[in-house]
């Protein structure tokens, strides 16, 4: 059989002798000279694709009002929300979704061959908030840090958290029965920010979504995918552990969680690269977010508000991991056979945040994209009876090369390797210099600690009408970020704060700014909507007349205060004669 062409025209006899071919649009088996194809109408493909991205939508969408509020336990029944039609059109403004369609965008733009390097440029002019391995990925290369360097342990210390994992369902959506196009679209997409079990957490997700289009058993498509992970990954095994205890607890998904909680949440064996701590009940570690997914998958019975319920009511990332279930479910029904109710009310004119694509046109672009992805894979677009069909190779799965963030087998690449030539950066829109840097320079003498990942800490070009503006988030419930400098004020010395809090549309932060002077506690107000003038701003006058001659350490804190859009906002600290 020809390979890469995109119309056969053979003649009806020999099609018939060559293998057994049905008019049906249903996917199906069949061999060709000896080697075996899986067979699915582009009609059919479509409709199960299109059927993943609803499933991810619902589930993000369902998920999103628990998000991260229940950490080291299970939700109640009773907190679960309930399901309604028009929270469909919440996924409009979700980075579970947006995030893969920028690199959607890039393989439109430059093709399946498109270089690690070009992808980390789109990355870095991307303008949206993210945060943990995204961000710190994102950073390095707005720092001139090239991939894979970006994700490489050596500088992401979130390089094992879920943010691949999330973001992978393109990669399956666009290679049905096509796991080898999902594992080395982690490669080029999933190492801008992720590393071993971090990968892999993506390309098992992209696999499942690519044998959910032949497959509607959960457990075979679970299977199936951990062929396409290094087998003595972490993230492998906790896959096998979770079909184990399935095996052991068919009908208890509450104690399966607890055996998953027991080994993946308390033993720092399986937390080495938590960038939340080993001992945090935060956990955004790619395994047992992962652990969730398959907890919804096996324990759901193929019944979509139940798969997407379990799910959530794992915890943790509870919109993020039933966005991969419901999606990867939805896949094996098609669009067609799912219930109206998860549907009818989108409006498939709403373009998704930071992106081209409405529904209709980002269903085109995964067509497009995978109708390329078959032809350089061996496999052909045919025609029969006025009918298109994708011939699709089977051939075993490659995964990547095993590794681990706490143990890498590569050390980071050196030389011209390891960072973008100038004619790469002059291409990067949001050149990056480190927060130290930017810090020191507008803040003279101030340093940062205690500042956690959230929210996309450190310099903002401008912020509510004010220029280099520095962020801060809290590093935790309890630790708040500070800022601090050491100095010996002079009579009449008074330290100026001139300070905002989070606000974008319908997203509105409160926090606690103190002031301490060495270890003094000299100002205490919640910075909001309510505290700030017109412009945004709250100016704050502390005079330092006790401190005259002293040698004094200057402490500004943001403190947490409800742990919702906690950052602050700093437009000017200076040490003002008054």
């Amino acid at each position: 059989m020809k390979k890469n062409f995109v119309s056969l025209a053979l003649g009806a006899a020999s099609l018939l002798s060559a293998c057994l071919i049905g008019t049906t649009s249903r996917a199906e088996d069949i061999t060709i000279d000896g080697k075996a194809f899986r067979k699915i109408s582009v009609a059919e493909y479509r409709d199960k694709m299109k059927a993943g991205w609803i499933g991810q939508i619902a589930g993000v969408c369902w998920g999103a009002p628990t998000e991260f509020r229940w950490a080291d336990k299970t939700i109640p029944e009773g907190d679960m929300p309930t399901w309604r039609p028009e929270m469909i059109n919440d996924a409009f403004g979700q980075d579970d979704l947006y995030v893969e369609m920028t690199f959607l965008k890039t393989l439109e733009d430059y093709g399946l061959d498109v270089s690690i390097r070009q992808a980390g440029i789109d990355f870095a002019n991307s303008e949206y908030m993210l945060w943990h391995a995204n961000n710190e990925g994102r950073k390095n290369l707005r720092r001139g840090i090239a991939p894979p360097n970006s994700s490489h342990p050596a500088f992401n210390k979130c390089a094992d958290d879920i943010d691949y994992q999330i973001e992978a369902d393109f990669s399956g959506l666009v290679s049905p029965g096509l796991p080898n196009n999902a594992v080395r679209m982690g490669e080029t997409f999933g190492r801008l920010m992720n590393y071993g079990d971090g990968l892999y957490a993506g390309q098992f997700v992209g696999a499942m979504y690519s044998e959910a289009f032949f497959e509607t058993d959960v457990e075979k498509i679970i299977r199936k995918a951990l062929e396409a992970i290094p087998a003595e990954s972490q993230y492998a095994q906790m896959v096998r552990d979770v079909l184990q205890w399935k095996e052991e607890l068919p009908n208890d998904w509450e104690a399966c969680w607890n055996k998953i909680n027991e080994k993946y949440q308390h033993n720092p064996e399986y937390r080495q690269w938590s960038c939340s701590g080993k001992d945090s009940a935060f956990n955004i570690d790619a395994k047992i977010n992962g652990a969730y997914i398959l907890v919804g998958l096996l324990y759901g019975e193929g019944d979509l508000d139940k798969t997407i319920v379990v799910s959530t009511r794992c915890g943790q990332d509870s919109d993020c991991n039933p966005s991969n279930a419901a999606g990867i479910l939805f896949t094996t029904l098609g669009f067609k056979a799912l219930p109206p109710r998860f549907s009818e009310k989108l409006d498939e004119s709403g373009v998704f945040s930071h992106t081209a694509y409405n529904f209709p046109a980002l269903i085109d672009a995964c067509e497009k994209i995978a109708v390329q992805a078959l032809l350089r894979d061996g496999g052909s677009v045919v025609e029969e009876n006025g009918e298109k069909y994708f011939y699709i190779p089977e051939t075993p799965v490659v995964p990547s090369k095993a590794t681990s963030c706490a143990n890498p087998v590569d050390a980071p690449e050196t030389g011209d390797a390891a960072l973008f030539n100038e004619d790469e950066l002059a291409q990067i829109k949001f050149r990056m210099y480190s927060d130290e840097e930017m810090l020191d320079r507008f803040f003279s003498g101030f340093r940062a600690s205690h500042m956690g990942p959230d929210m996309d800490p450190g310099f903002r070009e401008s912020y509510r009408g004010r220029e280099n503006v520095f962020m801060t988030h809290p590093e935790s419930r309890e630790v708040g970020a500070v800022l601090s400098k050491t100095l010996t004020p002079e009579k009449g010395d008074t330290l100026v704060i001139v300070a905002s809090h989070h606000q974008s549309g319908d997203q509105s932060g409160d926090y606690v700014l103190k002031a301490k002077g060495n270890g003094r506690e000299l100002l205490n107000a919640t910075v909001d909507a309510t505290s700030v003038d017109a412009s945004g701003w709250a100016r704050f006058e502390i005079p330092l007349d006790e401190f005259a001659g002293k040698e004094t350490t200057l402490e500004i804190v943001n403190e947490p205060n409800g742990w919702s859009w906690e950052a602050a906002y700093f437009a000017e600290i200076a040490i003002e004669k008054k």
